[in-house]
């Protein structure tokens, strides 16, 4: 399998540490996503390294018995370390504060300690096995103050840290969920739910199993995921997983079902928004996209696999150790290892090999694995990285190989027309508001953020359109085609089109003489008024006469001043539409020359410059009975005409034409 068919890698720069075994023991904190290597129960180091780390902490504690979890506070300012069922310790790493250990016990009697989470830089949750006890940690006074506390009996616990929400498994049969939210000092019950456990023999008793739950937060939204190992309905033997979404308010609601189709070993991750679903059977990966249409029963949504089952791409080990040891081959890694360790949401674990990877999804590979492109482009839309592969498919689906039909390509084009309009409005409501002062009483209010979904005109222009035309073996027919099904498209959104897409059009049908297509384009007002539009016509009138009079019936509807017309023409070294413009509308005998002869000049052209000269020598001659410019002014009142500044041009003009080509004064 090569390469570009592979969707899933695992990151490039892993964490290494040190290997699990007897002397050494691993944790990992899911809030700082930080591995701890502690070595004989700290006496002889520890070692913290995080994929944010640039460099590790490492500490030496007194051994005082087994450690059996051990985390720091966001910001890693205070440590916590639990050795016993009873108590924690912590210890202060705030510069020029004290060193000594403090030791915080639960205070529920006979409650044993499952573990710790902190919910902040100094907020801390214990989960005892009969509830949970939410604390402020002081570092200064070596002390923690009691929050708030909440009995029930617990079974297990998870904590989401991206959202501060704390799960528990309650009940016998661990199948009742209590959630808590933590924010600021607060502690808030969210309502419980339960989660339906697969049918089975009365003779087995089945429990919620901490190993079949994750949560992840999934389009802005928490989830809880519950994979559960043999479908309900007595006809589907495959495993799913099963959604519930956990609103901030309101009751949990089971909302999607993704269906595996197969039984076994499994894990979850969640990467850029997609469910990942590992088999270790079959050392495969499949991938789920909420956001992309399912089934409906009217409750539940019921998804597929994106994509066909693969496996994460092959990945070398570096060989560490001197540079003449590490020119040995790399050694390839052992794909969906027994010994990986998973954690939300991208997290995989190699304690035996020593490694932290963060899980990543590849998007070209994706390309050639969905044929659909109207699913593929609802796919791409809503990954984080995915603004140059989508541009590489509208390339692609434009080539002569794998050239798609125009209904296709419209859905395409509307498709990232919707993204971009999506932006516009935001971006147009925000600076209204700005605007109107509404921003100061509303601080919620910010910007839009402009990910990589919006795809607008200039991207488009640049990437794929601009480069299209430019092919020779596309028939011309389907090249316009596609223009104006993209400038429909924009239309269609009421998104205003840019000139240069205009312009695209108008040039390719230039190319291929189709005159009698670009007039009833402007015609019909296909495409819009615009004076870079005018102007570009104004330069066609050599090859299409009519195109001078469409020029200035635009330019009339713009109401534009005629001295700006002038001037963009000029710009754009249209000299001689510049000067038919301006003699169309009789004002050529107020012109200044040098301004002509200047712009001349500059596109050096010789012939186009010998014709401007001459017809402003003529124009003297008709104006003032002589063909020569008149000198720039010394004071002297007799001149009729100011001085007009031409002498280097007149000396121009007799260096590239000699003498003898000036005009002469005519005499009667």
């Amino acid at each position: 399998m090569g390469e570009e068919d592979y969707y899933l890698e695992l990151c490039e720069r892993p964490v290494q540490f040190e290997k699990a075994n007897p002397v050494n023991c691993v944790f990992f904190d899911e809030a700082n996503k930080q591995v701890f290597a502690v070595r004989s129960g700290g006496a002889t180091g520890v070692v913290v390294k995080g994929p944010e780390d640039r460099s590790p902490i490492s500490f030496r504690m007194e051994d005082k018995g087994e450690v059996k979890c051990i985390k720091f506070s966001l910001e890693n300012k205070i440590l916590a370390v639990q050795r016993t069922s009873k108590t924690v310790d912590f210890s202060n790493f705030i510069p020029d504060s004290s060193q000594l250990e403090y030791t915080q016990e639960c205070k529920t009697k006979n409650a044993n300690i499952l573990g710790f989470c902190w919910t902040s830089s100094t907020e801390i949750v214990f989960i005892t096995d009969q509830g949970i006890e939410f604390y402020q940690v002081s570092p200064e006074k070596r002390s923690l103050k009691l929050l708030k506390s909440q009995n029930i009996n617990v079974n297990w616990y998870m904590y989401c840290p991206e959202s501060t929400v704390i799960l528990l498994s309650t009940t016998v049969l661990g199948n009742v969920l209590q959630p808590f939210h933590f924010r600021a000092g607060t502690m808030s019950k969210l309502p419980k739910f339960e989660i339906e456990l697969p049918a089975a023999p009365k003779s087995t008793k089945v429990n919620l199993s901490e190993r079949d739950i994750a949560m992840a937060t999934i389009y802005a939204q928490l989830y809880v995921l519950f994979l559960r190992h043999h479908s309900r309905t007595s006809n589907s033997t495959g495993a799913e997983v099963v959604l519930y979404h956990l609103p901030r308010e309101g009751a949990c609601k089971k909302m999607h079902i993704l269906k595996l189709n197969r039984t076994g070993k499994f894990a979850l991750n969640v990467v850029d928004n997609l469910v990942v679903v590992h088999h270790q059977d079959t050392e495969t990966s499949v991938i789920f996209d909420i956001k992309l249409r399912g089934e409906s029963d009217g409750t539940v949504t019921f998804h597929h696999p994106v994509l066909p089952a693969r496996s994460i791409q092959p990945y070398q080990i570096p060989v560490a150790g001197p540079a003449p040891v590490t020119s040995q081959s790399p050694v390839p890694c052992k794909l969906y290892s027994s010994s990986w360790i998973v954690f939300q949401p991208d997290i995989i674990i190699s304690a035996s090999q020593g490694y932290l990877w963060n899980l990543q999804v590849k998007l070209q590979p994706i390309v050639n694995l969905l044929p659909d492109k109207g699913r593929l482009m609802d796919f791409l839309l809503q990954r984080k990285e995915c603004k140059m592969v989508i541009l590489s498919v509208c390339s692609q689906m434009l080539t002569e190989s794998d050239r798609a039909t125009l209904p296709v390509i419209a859905t395409v084009f509307d498709k990232l027309n919707h993204e971009y309009k999506k932006y516009l409005d935001a971006e147009q409501s925000y600076t209204m508001a700005v605007e109107t002062g509404q921003s100061r009483s509303s601080p919620l209010l910010k910007r839009p953020v402009r990910t990589q979904a919006v795809v607008d005109q200039s991207d488009m222009y640049t990437h794929v359109l601009s480069v299209f035309t430019e092919k020779k073996e596309m028939p011309h027919k389907f090249v316009i085609s596609v223009l104006m099904e993209y400038i429909r498209s924009l239309n269609q959104f009421q998104i205003a089109v840019q000139h240069y897409l205009h312009e695209l059009v108008i040039k390719t049908l230039v190319q291929h003489n189709l005159f009698y297509m670009l007039h009833q384009f402007l015609q019909y007002h296909v495409l819009s008024d615009s004076k870079p539009l005018a102007c570009l016509l104004l330069s066609l009138e050599s090859f299409y006469p009519p195109a001078h009079q469409l020029s200035l019936d635009m330019l009339k509807r713009l109401s534009t001043a005629n001295d700006e017309i002038v001037e963009v023409l000029l710009s754009k070294h249209q000299v001689l539409a510049a000067l038919r413009f301006i003699r169309g509308i009789g004002g050529h005998d107020n012109i200044s020359a040098r301004k002509f002869l200047d712009a001349a000049k500059q596109t050096e052209d010789k012939m186009l410059f010998y014709t401007i000269f001459r017809f402003f020598e003529q124009r003297n001659q008709r104006l003032r009975g002589n063909p020569s410019f008149t000198p720039a002014s010394n004071g002297s009142t007799l001149h009729l005409f100011p001085g007009e500044h031409c002498e280097e041009h007149v000396a121009f003009f007799k260096q590239t034409f000699g003498d003898q080509a000036l005009m002469r004064p005519t005499t009667f």
